[in-house]
């Protein structure tokens, strides 16, 4: 049940190994599958899996990860190109929102003018009755 100090450190010496001989045969598996992968890139789409050099096994997990990411970029790219027209369609919305909004202010600018113009005339018109009425009281 006791155990030695020495036993101790043997038996972690020895989980240690084990875990860094996992460690290291996952790394050398992720190395391989990107060696596989990249041969795979490089090489002519006229060459079969027999002349290439790699198992079947390897060539259907290359194929499956190629064709997951085919799927994944296939996919962001339609939302991509979805998110973009509606874009364009907002900037469009905007440009004509855009021209009413100047037509509307061009068209209270011409109001506020001829606004100003008939309170003009009314001042005008008051002052010259103003000095008309005075006139007759003086008289």
């Amino acid at each position: 049940m006791n155990m030695l100090r020495s036993e101790k450190i043997e038996s972690t010496e020895t989980e240690m190994d084990g875990e860094f001989a996992a460690a290291t045969e996952v790394e050398a598996g992720i190395r391989d599958f990107v060696r596989n992968d990249i041969a795979y890139l490089r090489r002519p789409a006229a060459v079969s899996s027999t002349e290439s050099g790699l198992e079947p096994s390897a060539e259907a997990t290359v194929n499956s990860v190629n064709s997951l990411i085919q799927r994944v970029a296939g996919t962001s790219l339609s939302e991509i190109e979805h998110l973009v027209s509606e874009l364009e369609s907002l900037r469009d919305l905007l440009h004509v929102e855009g021209q009413r909004v100047q037509r509307e202010i061009s068209g209270y600018a011409q109001l506020s003018q001829a606004a100003m113009k008939s309170t003009r005339m009314i001042a005008d018109n008051v002052a010259q009755w103003k000095r008309t009425a005075e006139g007759l009281r003086n008289s």
